[in-house]
């Protein structure tokens, strides 16, 4: 029996996805005939391509030729198609992979549900009735539900763990600067990442591989080496000394965000806890910038047409627009006091491990969650644990566990993985021992009928 061919991922690719759609509504514009030709491409292709067929999908912000961007809006409807793709959507396809189409997000990435009114909400495939999370909820959902086994994503706040979290897949937050942002839309260009999501942590390192290097159109790139992480891999945790963190990252989670943690500590044989200081304060500094940089961006847009924007992200656009400058100044002092006090901290550990989500997926529509026995408006709130890490640039794996929630043991959980700038590897290295171990796991959402 011959192998299968890039064209044969692409057709099941597509197939899935036609099956599927009409529940989890991950995808806004599916390019069958693009993904088809280039699949074809690639089998007459002599040339070693390290994710040869692998269909994927990219969040709105990305462009891809002859779409609009719509970053989740109706604005951007308007907008021209871009003109070429992302350079991280040509990297991708360099390397062999095949974008199949462009995936839901919150309405200009400012949200962590993907509750997005213009296009309807995109569902948990583990669960109809539940958010997929957001902002990057699409590429996270598409990945669980087994219609694509690599997606992009961004994170600003948490947009790549918060759906890695509540759609059981892995998630990778690279390092502030490390991979280009260039033929993206932005949402706060002080914050901004992009990454990948993936149902295994190979897939995540080969395509984390192949979208490193230098670019010019990103004035934000760090100008460093490129370091492949897959090489990594295989060489376990010997020697990695590896904490827990505790106070806010211990305080602000429910139990089952906990026990995956603890979970996690136990087979990886952490024992010790770090606290870090003043997360409340880096936290709400993240607020700050990003509601008033992502204001200052679209406020000809909010003085001319206000009605067009979702109203789950208009009012806090709005808001943006009027906070004193300094606030935002002192916003930027407290991050970067936070950011010199947790570098210290990596004086003493190479890795450390904190909740990705306070809770599982709640209900589409649900308003308040309960943390820490105050009720709390359950949108903003699911970034309570990334903010302050991806604040200061830390690079993350989000890694999937599984039934610790006895009300919803079907749901995931996602617990962070964080390291010191630049040590992407050592994220993946542990992500890897846990996925060898069992104890983190993407499989595909069966979808069944109990359900929604």
């Amino acid at each position: 029996m011959s192998a299968p061919t890039a064209v044969d991922a692409v057709r099941q690719a597509l197939a899935r996805i036609e099956a599927v759609e009409p529940r989890v509504n991950a995808f806004t514009d599916v390019l069958a005939e693009r993904a088809l030709t280039r699949a074809a491409a690639v089998d007459a292709s002599d040339a070693a391509l390290p994710l040869r067929g692998v269909p994927f999908g990219v969040k709105n912000l990305f462009d891809l030729e002859g779409l609009p961007t719509l970053a989740g809006s109706r604005i951007e409807r308007d907008a021209p198609p871009a003109r070429r793709d992302s350079v991280l959507v040509r990297r991708l396809e360099a390397a062999g992979a095949i974008c199949v189409g462009a995936q839901s997000m919150d309405e200009y990435a400012y949200g962590f549900t993907t509750e997005n009114s213009h296009h309807g909400p995109t569902r948990n495939p583990h669960d109809l009735a539940r958010i997929s999370g957001g902002s990057s909820g699409g590429s996270a959902a598409a990945v669980a539900a087994g219609e694509v086994p690599l997606a992009l994503g961004s994170d600003t706040n948490g947009s790549i763990r918060v759906p890695s979290s509540l759609c059981g897949v892995f998630g990778l937050k690279p390092t502030f600067g490390r991979l280009p942002r260039s033929g993206s839309y932005p949402f706060v260009a002080s914050l901004d990442h992009l990454g990948p999501f993936a149902r295994c942590v190979g897939d995540l390192a080969a395509a984390y591989d192949a979208m490193q290097g230098p670019d010019p159109d990103d004035p934000a790139q760090a100008r460093r080496p490129v370091e492949p992480a897959s090489p990594a891999l295989g060489r376990g945790i010997d020697g990695l000394r590896i904490a827990v963190l505790g106070g806010w990252f211990r305080r602000m989670a429910q139990p089952p965000a906990l026990a995956a943690v603890d979970r996690v500590a136990a087979v990886l044989g952490a024992a010790r806890e770090v606290t870090w200081p003043e997360v409340d304060r880096a936290r709400a500094a993240a607020f700050i910038i990003t509601n008033a940089e992502g204001a200052a961006l679209h406020l000809p847009d909010l003085r001319r047409r206000a009605a067009d924007f979702d109203p789950l992200t208009r009012d806090r656009f709005l808001a943006g627009a009027l906070l004193p400058a300094a606030w935002v100044q002192q916003a930027q002092r407290v991050r970067h006091w936070f950011a010199r006090q947790v570098a210290a901290s990596f004086r003493d550990v190479d890795v450390v491990l904190a909740p990705a989500t306070p809770c599982v997926a709640p209900a589409i529509g649900t308003e308040w969650i309960e943390v820490d026995g105050q009720r709390l408006p359950a949108r903003p709130s699911l970034g309570l644990l990334t903010q302050p890490v991806s604040c200061i640039g830390l690079p993350v794996v989000a890694v999937p566990l599984w039934g610790l929630d006895a009300t919803a043991p079907h749901l995931p959980i996602g617990v962070q993985v964080i390291a010191a700038p630049w040590r992407e590897d050592l994220c993946l290295r542990v992500a890897a021992v846990l996925e060898a171990a069992g104890v983190a796991a993407a499989p595909i959402a069966p979808l069944s009928a109990e359900r929604g």
